[in-house]
């Protein structure tokens, strides 16, 4: 798990592919995905696909510790001609949006809204609930030997700190891919 950076940005960036040419698309994926990971700064990528008739759907959400390098990225050269070469593949070009927060956890994919908050709460139930319940037992045999850290105020901020970071860089991103069908009202007829 990656160290936390409280100034971290996510760059979502959405594609809609021409029919046929989504094996092109994604060989040029791989492409920038590693180019982007060089990138000072570059915390991560997760990707997401989906498939509406004649077009694939690709969402990816890319991390950087700071605006700045998630700006520096944007307006690299190799980003740039990267996607000089894909945009003939994609229906409506290179989207970009920048979202601060947890915003990025619950839109896996271009939606006109997003999903219920019922929904958003039974996924993060689901994800803190194993949790909560899991790192005080994980965590009770160093409380054990090193008895200062034991302090009901200090022992609470630890768990508490180990539960926030796993579901923010581990659990959300996993369980949002998992549930992104069910999480999508629009392809969910005559129900939400």
């Amino acid at each position: 798990m990656s160290e936390t950076h409280p100034e971290a940005v996510t760059l979502v960036v959405r594609h809609q592919v021409r029919p046929h040419h989504a094996p092109r698309y994604e060989t040029w994926l791989r492409r920038i995905i590693t180019t982007a990971s060089q990138c000072p700064g570059h915390l991560g990528v997760d990707v997401i696909r989906g498939w509406r008739p004649d077009v694939a759907q690709f969402t990816c959400v890319l991390r950087f510790t700071s605006l700045e390098q998630l700006q520096n990225w944007i307006r690299s050269e190799q980003r740039r001609q990267l996607v000089a070469e894909v945009v003939p593949l994609l229906c409506d070009g290179d989207q970009l949006e920048i979202a601060q927060g947890k915003d990025f956890w619950f839109v896996p994919e271009p939606v006109q809204a997003p999903p219920p908050r019922w929904k958003q709460s039974c996924i993060t139930f689901l994800v803190i609930l194993p949790l909560s319940l899991l790192m005080p037992l994980l965590w009770r045999p160093l409380f054990q030997l090193v008895p200062w850290l034991s302090d009901s105020l200090l022992s609470d901020a630890l768990i508490t700190l180990s539960i926030v970071l796993l579901v923010v860089y581990l659990f959300m991103p996993m369980a949002t891919r998992a549930f992104a069908g069910w999480l999508r009202p629009h392809n969910r007829v005559g129900r939400s």
